[in-house]
């Protein structure tokens, strides 16, 4: 594996656009299915040769290997909800999504899946105003997880990812691919029209159409939309499940306009047993009658009255970690891959330590809740991880 030194090559000169910069601003505040994996879809198209870790070169991006002890396989699903009108282009009839799956595998494949498409990536850093960058840099990425590899036996805890606005769900990939290692199915979610690009197994791409909508309370309608999203996904999922996923161990994480919306989901679809927002600003109050289920907020070290009105609205478990030196990306893999572009959008957290602490506090949440296992890490400051410091709005100061 590429040592952090020889994945961050030297800064390359890029122009942020002031489209960009008022974007990220926006974001911080606005075994049936399996029992074979299935080939991946045109948006995991396989990247044949991809390099070994111990020989690639110094300007391969790629994504930190997963810490548990199985290979990670990955498919993806083309789902049609039938009962429902596109909530964005209604033109377009009934809601279309794309999900990619993965999961812990018997054994690694000869294929490692793609990151996202050439024309994702191009999409993605036109999108943002990113220029000086070739415009297929992220689908360059190298991965973890294998194509056309069988799932391990059992029932598996399930965990729901929804990405932040724009974002693919792709952008998950470091989390996702640490939690299928450990022994979870991971679902991540295209929101359709609500991201840069979505890439159907047709052909088709679609692109970004709410960033041209001019909708009141746009933040309130996309959680409640996403809200539905995943539970339509959880009916597919458990419809086909076989053996694969055990419906009474499922949970969510979102980040950013998904983080928003794991309250929503888990309010409105109580087969989701615990959630984790990821420094997303609450668009959608919780009801003051609380949510009693356990909820980890997972912020950078600012401070948001939308999480201060929300956190004494949750009566369960909970815990509130903010991360020192920790930017908007950081909760997704784009802190990460802009480093290894040469790119400075002002992270303290060098190499691929943003991966790290996402990985280890996520995952031992969901260790907590799902499996029911001790989790020091929650409970206490860690020398590991002095960046991470606990924290409730009744403090004054978080330790």
């Amino acid at each position: 594996m590429p040592n952090e030194e020889d994945a961050t090559p030297a800064a390359t000169t890029v122009r942020l656009t002031k489209r960009f910069r008022e974007r990220t601003r926006g974001l911080v505040t606005v075994a049936g299915l399996l029992a074979v994996a299935v080939a991946a879809s045109s948006t995991h198209t396989a990247a044949a040769d991809s390099p070994d870790p111990a020989t690639a070169s110094t300007s391969t991006m790629y994504l930190p290997p997963p810490t548990g002890p199985h290979p990670v396989g990955i498919t993806s699903l083309h789902l049609t909800d039938e009962s429902r009108q596109d909530p964005w282009v209604p033109e377009a009839g009934a809601r279309e999504l794309m999900v990619s799956l993965w999961y812990p595998a018997k054994s690694r494949g000869e294929r490692r899946a793609s990151y996202m498409t050439p024309k994702e990536s191009e999409l993605l850093l036109e999108g943002h105003g990113i220029t000086g960058v070739p415009p297929d840099s992220f689908s360059k990425t190298r991965t973890n997880a294998y194509t056309d590899v069988r799932p391990t036996g059992g029932r598996h805890p399930l965990v729901v990812l929804s990405p932040g606005y724009t974002w693919y769900r792709s952008s998950f990939g470091a989390l996702a691919e640490e939690l299928a290692s450990r022994g979870y199915v991971v679902a991540g979610i295209d929101h359709t029209y609500e991201n840069f690009a979505t890439t159907f197994p047709d052909g088709r791409v679609t692109t970004c159409a709410t960033c041209d909508l001019q909708v009141e309370d746009f933040g309130r309608l996309a959680v409640e939309s996403r809200a539905r999203d995943v539970s339509f996904v959880l009916d597919e999922l458990i419809g086909r499940r076989g053996t694969l996923i055990d419906p009474a161990r499922i949970a969510m994480a979102g980040m950013s306009l998904g983080g928003a919306s794991v309250g929503e989901t888990m309010l409105t679809d109580p087969r989701v047993r615990a959630g984790a927002n990821l420094d997303g600003t609450m668009f959608k109050p919780l009801p003051e009658s609380g949510l009693s289920r356990p909820f980890l907020f997972f912020t950078q070290d600012a401070d948001d009255a939308t999480l201060n009105r929300d956190w004494q609205r949750l009566t369960g478990w909970k815990r509130w970690f903010k991360v020192t030196g920790a930017v908007h990306p950081s909760f997704a893999d784009y802190d990460l891959l802009t480093q290894q572009m040469g790119l400075d959008f002002g992270s303290e957290l060098a190499g691929t330590r943003s991966v790290e602490i996402v990985r280890a506090y996520v995952a031992a949440f969901f260790d907590r809740h799902l499996r029911s296992r001790p989790q020091p890490l929650l409970e206490r400051p860690s020398t590991q991880y002095p960046e991470v410091r606990f924290c409730t709005p009744e403090q004054k100061n978080c330790h």
